[in-house]
C-alpha cells in the first residue's frame, strides 16, 4: 500500500515535471525566435545607419570641395581688388 502511494506520487511527480519541461521548451523556442526577430531588426538598422552615414560623408566632400572653391574664389577677387587699387594709385 505504502510503495504503490510513493508509486503513484512519483508519476504525478513525473507528469508535473513532463510538463514543465515541454513548457521551458515551448519558452525557449519563443525565445529563440524573438531573440532572432531582435538580430533582423538590429542588423537592418545598422544597414540603413552605415547607408545614412556614407551618404553624409559624400554630403559632406561636396560642401567641403563647395567651400573651397568659394575660398578660392574669395582669394581671387581680393587680389584682383588689390591690384585694381594699386593701379588706380
Amino acid at each position: 500500500m505504502f510503495q504503490e502511494e510513493e508509486i503513484n506520487r512519483l508519476k504525478v511527480r513525473l507528469r508535473e515535471t513532463e510538463e514543465k519541461l515541454a513548457q521551458v521548451r515551448l519558452s525557449r523556442r519563443v525565445l529563440l525566435h524573438l531573440l532572432e526577430k531582435v538580430e533582423a531588426e538590429r542588423n537592418l538598422f545598422l544597414r540603413r545607419l552605415e547607408k545614412e552615414n556614407r551618404r553624409l560623408q559624400r554630403a559632406n566632400a561636396r560642401y567641403a570641395r563647395s567651400l573651397l572653391k568659394k575660398n578660392q574664389q574669395i582669394i581671387e577677387l581680393e587680389s584682383r581688388l588689390r591690384s585694381s587699387e594699386s593701379q588706380n594709385s
